[in-house]
C-alpha cells in the first residue's frame, strides 16, 4: 500500500474510532487500515476506545492487531489499560487484559502512574478488583 493510501486510511480509522462507528472502524480496517497507527498528535484509536469505555471497539482493533501496551500521545495520554482503568471502564480493561496487556505497565515510558494507581483513585473498586486479580501490585 502506498504512503498516501496508508496515511488516509489510519486517518479515517481514528476519525471512525473517536465517534464510535463500529461498522465504519470494521469497514476501514477491512480496507486496509492498520490497527496501530495514530493521529497527529500521537493518539491511537485503541487507546481513543479505551478512555471512552467502547470495549466492543477495544476488541476489534485489538483483534486486528493493535498492541494493548502501546502508548499514546505525546506526554500527555498513557497507555490504553491506563487510560480504561483510569475512569472505571471494567469491561475495556478485562478486553486489554484477555489480549496481553501488562497490569503494572507505567505511563510516560515507565515513569508515570500504573493502572492500579488510577483505578485506585476513583470509586472504582470492581475495576481494581480486575486489575489485582489479573497481577497488578501497588506502588511501593
Amino acid at each position: 500500500m502506498n504512503r498516501r493510501r496508508h496515511k488516509k486510511l489510519s486517518r479515517r480509522l481514528v476519525d471512525a474510532t473517536l465517534v464510535g462507528d463500529i461498522a465504519l472502524v470494521r469497514a476501514v480496517l477491512r480496507a486496509g487500515a492498520p490497527a496501530e497507527t495514530a493521529d497527529a498528535a500521537g493518539t491511537t484509536p485503541l487507546y481513543q476506545a479505551s478512555v471512552n469505555g467502547a470495549a466492543d471497539l477495544v476488541r476489534v482493533l485489538l483483534a486486528a492487531g493493535a498492541s494493548p501496551d502501546t502508548e499514546s500521545g505525546i506526554g500527555s495520554e498513557g497507555t490504553p489499560l491506563c487510560g480504561a482503568a483510569c475512569w472505571g471502564h471494567t469491561e475495556a480493561v478485562r478486553a486489554l487484559l484477555e489480549h496481553g496487556a501488562d497490569p503494572n505497565l507505567r505511563e510516560d515510558h515507565g515513569t508515570g502512574w500504573a493502572p492500579l494507581d488510577w483505578a485506585s483513585k476513583g470509586p472504582y473498586p470492581e475495576t481494581v478488583d480486575l486489575l489485582v486479580a489479573a497481577g497488578a501490585r501497588p506502588r511501593s
